[in-house]
């Protein structure tokens, strides 16, 4: 077996400049795997309005912006789609209609739905026949929905509940579930849930010791957890002048890794607590995340039977 080299990054949350740089992370790493380890989707749907003067109108991060010309528009539109946000270019008569919650909940799936599709056939067009694999999994943040779009790939993988061998060697188990979270997250589970998913793969791994755990939620009380402690308001709980922070980890993820020792781990989900901790021989990376500045956290491990040979945290 060659050696393997992972490139891994998490939480890009619909930045479209943080997933091309994904996508071009293999052949500028030299990285024969690619791993997306959760919430690939984004937040928020900004509505660019076409005024009765056509020119069109949107609200950026608190700053309206105004454009009349087409190159303007299509710039506004990365400006959003490179934030992590979603252009739809709309008229104020279908903004009467958005008013309807359940219509602008049926067009915020559909718009994750097309960025996705959209995202996968990049990555299937600069990818296919050089090597690269590329796996890319949704995580607590995602909606259900869009699980179909990766998995109708012949080219890209989601590896979520399932053992994959990313190398004829090294199989990795993968989850983007986590624990309850104040937000209500469509993959948000309770510890116990999460602990049976863990042991249904862990269940299935031959040789644990060459094992890799793609878990999107890191492992609890380590340097890879620490968040905003959070009022009922959720707004951060500040005492002395200082936001309180608080373990806000899995403890089925700590205790998985802790019982079955394996290899590696790969975690994201907090993206303030980018760092490296070692659990027994076990050791966990959280690379972070910046995609609103469209800045591509990323961690680089490099593999060889029975160990982790190196690894570096990266940004670009």
């Amino acid at each position: 077996m060659s050696k393997t080299r992972i490139f891994f990054a998490t939480d890009l949350h619909g930045s479209e400049r943080c997933f091309r740089k994904f996508v071009s992370a293999g052949k500028f790493y030299d990285a024969n795997v690619l791993v997306v380890g959760g919430d690939i989707t984004g937040k928020m749907i900004i509505p660019i309005v076409n005024q009765p003067d056509a020119s069109f109108t949107a609200e950026l991060f608190g700053v309206k912006r105004l454009v009349k010309q087409e190159k303007d528009l299509l710039a506004l539109e990365d400006d959003i789609r490179n934030s992590g946000f979603y252009p739809y270019r709309t008229d104020p008569e279908e903004m009467k209609l958005l008013a309807d919650e359940t219509k602008i909940d049926e067009l915020f799936s559909r718009v994750m739905v097309e960025t996705l599709e959209r995202w996968v056939r990049l990555a299937e067009k600069h990818l296919r026949n050089t090597g690269i694999k590329c796996f890319i999994m949704p995580g607590n943040d995602d909606r259900l929905v869009v699980d179909h779009v990766i998995e109708e790939s012949d080219f890209v993988v989601n590896p979520e509940g399932k053992v994959v061998c990313i190398d004829g060697y090294h199989d990795m188990i993968s989850t983007g579930y986590a624990n309850i979270t104040p937000f209500d997250c469509p993959r948000d589970i309770p510890e116990e849930e999460l602990a049976k998913k863990i042991e249904a793969m862990a269940s299935q791994v031959k040789d644990m010791r060459n094992c890799i755990f793609n878990f999107h939620c890191p492992p609890y009380d380590t340097q890879l957890d620490p968040a905003p402690k959070l009022d009922q308001d959720l707004k951060p709980v500040v005492r002395g002048g200082n936001v309180v922070m608080y373990p806000a980890g899995s403890t089925s993820v700590r205790s998985a890794i802790e019982k079955y020792q394996p290899l590696l781990g790969l975690h994201g989900h907090i993206h303030e607590s980018r760092g490296i901790f070692r659990i027994g021989r076990t050791i966990c990376l959280n690379p972070g995340s910046e995609y609103t500045e469209g800045y591509l956290r990323g961690a680089i491990v490099n593999l060889d039977r029975d160990k982790v040979e190196s690894y570096t945290l990266t940004s670009g």
